[in-house]
């Protein structure tokens, strides 16, 4: 199994080889491999639009190609839309929390919402999506970029540097650091990133029996989920750095699909959601990215494509 060597990434690669090996019975020997994006989190750097598309993925995917690893974890949300050549995505196991977390300084105890955060706060993401739904709520807020891991960004809201972190629930809770978590900021306020909170198990495609032992993590709901919002992602032409959000949610063999659109500086936003059958969870995506598309959503990302 690869996996970076990020402690998130370890806990996320270790609950996934301890579940296969339950499920198979096939023992997982772990594998670390460094990527981009681990070398510019220690220097301390965000990934520019430019290089962030797949900057946590290539080096997984090219230890695959070169039969270093059978198989390779990946937070889903950080893999590009667009096939890779000779992969394939074995399997998406059963989701985490999807929301964002709104994690506090203790300086300011009695803030219990993004809602209550001081005149002018400082809140730390570097994520567009949440840049515009956060300054949508509030549009005096100044938000501020923090690389680093979890516990870096943790300690380094203590020294004072924000008085507020965004960061996904699921990453928190598989760090067992859920206790740190202020409020699971509502969907109707930040709606989360396209996949957020699912993990992909990534194989050589030609490799039919690391794919059949994967294959049995596959959650259902998980992967037609994680499918129309990633096929809405790809329709958009939006890539990660453009301010899209989108949700779907199985109901039987029906997918419920909630997707925005917005300005970097959140004064505009386009919204829609459409249902359809769980057996086109592509077509759902692309129908509904079609919608927003016509109501001027083009417009939007390609504002963001040049910030």
């Amino acid at each position: 199994m690869g996996t970076r060597a990020s402690a998130l990434a370890r806990t996320q690669s270790g609950h996934v080889a301890a579940a296969l090996t339950a499920a198979t019975s096939v023992a997982v020997d772990e594998v670390l491999v460094r990527t981009e994006g681990d070398q510019l989190s220690t220097e301390g750097r965000i990934p520019s639009a430019g290089d962030s598309v797949g900057v946590f993925v290539r080096a997984l995917d090219d230890a695959l190609r070169r039969h270093e690893v059978d198989f390779a974890v990946h937070s889903l949300k950080d893999v590009p839309t667009a096939d890779a050549e000779g992969l394939v995505l074995a399997a998406v196991p059963s989701r985490a929390d999807v929301r964002d977390a709104l994690v506090v300084a203790s300086r300011h105890r009695a803030v219990g919402r993004v809602t209550d955060l001081p005149s002018s706060a400082h809140v730390a993401t570097a994520s567009p999506r949440r840049v515009a739904q956060l300054l949508r709520l509030r549009p005096d807020l100044r938000t501020v970029t923090m690389a680093g891991n979890v516990d870096t960004r943790l300690r380094r809201l203590e020294e004072g540097r924000a008085d507020a972190l965004i960061l996904a629930c699921a990453g928190l809770d598989r760090l067992s650091l859920g206790g740190r978590i202020t409020v699971r900021i509502p969907e109707d306020d930040l709606l989360p990133a396209p996949a957020q909170g699912a993990l992909a198990i990534v194989c050589r495609a030609d490799d039919a029996a690391a794919r059949k032992a994967c294959a049995a993590l596959d959650d259902r709901d998980a992967r037609a989920t994680a499918t129309a919002e990633r096929s809405l992602l790809a329709a958009l032409r939006a890539g990660c750095r453009a301010p899209v959000a989108a949700h779907a949610v199985a109901d039987g063999e029906t997918l419920r699909l909630r997707a925005r659109v917005l300005s970097l500086d959140g004064s505009e936003m386009l919204e829609a959601v459409s249902e359809g059958p769980r057996a086109d969870a592509e077509g759902l995506g692309r129908r509904l990215a079609d919608d927003l598309l016509a109501r001027g959503a083009e417009r939007l990302v390609s504002l963001a494509r040049g910030a």
